[in-house]
């Protein structure tokens, strides 16, 4: 995966460029999580996998740790017209996977 996907995704992190979308608002609070683990495993996570065949976008999944610093979260989202990064949805990684 090339280096500045990842950058890219942080840095819109880092400044708050980036919308949730309602599904994974729902998705972090069923699995206990918060924007703090959201924002934390994105920080320190990696792209483990990119979808292209969404007509919307590019979807990529990033897995890093969250705010705990042992639970392992997915963070699913694309690069939205507007050059906001779109978060669909969010999830506990059960089993260390991505």
């Amino acid at each position: 995966m090339p280096r500045g996907v990842i950058d890219r995704i942080r840095q819109k992190v880092r400044l708050r460029q980036y919308d949730m979308s309602a599904h994974a608002v729902d998705e972090m609070a069923d699995d206990l999580l918060g924007i703090g683990d959201v924002e934390t495993a994105v920080l320190n996570g990696r792209v483990v996998r990119t979808d292209h065949d969404d007509p919307r976008g590019t979807r990529y999944t990033v897995v890093g740790t969250g705010a705990d610093g042992l639970t392992q979260v997915a963070v699913v989202g694309r690069f939205a017209s507007t050059g906001r990064f779109l978060i669909i949805t969010v999830y506990e990684v059960i089993g260390g996977g991505g």
